[in-house]
């Protein structure tokens, strides 16, 4: 009831909540796939790392190079949608007044986060389903059915921790200064989490303060999803949901006082 005059105040139907929230996460989806500037580097950048380091000169180096540097530079690559999908846009649409306009309208509040959630999601799995093909059809790398499904999901659902983190950037970053904030963030992580580089070729202190980035934790889930890992699953994925609680908490305080 509206306590002022004693009218009923229309509510949603739960159908038209989950209408609503479809509808934003297909529209995110539509809206990234339009835009080349962020599609094609985000499915090419890891894919074209992956067959110059991974496939070509790694398998010079080590015939298991192609395959430890497929957990690698997959997690490389699912970073990305997570940080610039969330961080850069969300930076942007703050700047040009769209999360106002979207508060103001009869709308879910969270329809607009979960929206660029599925949009993540989905470049994760294509991210993915990128390197898995020039892995086994490039590198010749043999997976079982049941390492490429714990490989899909470590690796698409790995993208969460790092949404959250653009959430966070993207509530402290304007838009024009956004994307350069978003690579001092993204490049030095994936160097300092062993992503370009095997960890124990690397100098002892980046060893030492690699298990500081959540990068290092999804890697070694996703070297785990493909028989290579050293054990501890569940502590890295404690891990990673401890830094997207966090994350998202800080988040979503800030996104409250200051929209």
């Amino acid at each position: 009831m509206n306590i002022l005059d004693g009218t009923a105040t229309p509510v949603m139907s739960t159908g038209r909540v989950v209408h609503a929230y479809v509808e934003e996460a297909r529209a995110e989806v539509i809206r990234y796939l339009r835009m080349p500037g962020f599609l094609l580097p985000t499915m090419l950048l890891p894919s074209v790392f992956y067959l110059m380091f991974g496939i070509i000169l790694g398998a010079h180096n080590s015939p298991d190079a192609p395959r430890y540097l497929l957990a690698s530079y997959g997690t490389f690559g699912v970073m990305a949608p997570g940080l610039f999908g969330f961080g850069v846009s969300l930076a942007i649409d703050r700047e040009h007044g769209l999360i106002t306009l979207k508060r103001a309208l009869p709308m879910p509040p969270g329809a607009y986060l979960v929206g660029k959630m599925c949009m993540a999601l989905m470049m994760a799995f294509v991210v993915t389903t990128l390197m898995i093909c020039l892995a086994v059809f490039g590198g010749g790398v043999h997976l079982g059915a049941g390492h490429i499904a714990a490989f899909y999901l470590s690796q698409t659902l790995g993208v969460l921790p790092f949404c959250s983190l653009g959430l966070l950037v993207g509530t402290l970053a304007k838009g024009q200064g956004a994307p350069g904030l978003v690579n001092l963030i993204y490049l030095p992580m994936a160097f300092l989490s062993g992503l370009w580089f095997p960890l124990p070729m690397m100098p002892k202190v980046i060893q030492a303060i690699a298990p500081v980035w959540p990068a290092y934790h999804l890697d070694q889930l996703a070297l785990s999803a493909i028989g290579m890992g050293q054990g501890g699953e569940w502590v890295h994925a404690l891990v990673l949901a401890g830094f997207t609680a966090v994350f998202l908490t800080l988040a979503a305080r800030r996104l409250a006082r200051h929209g």
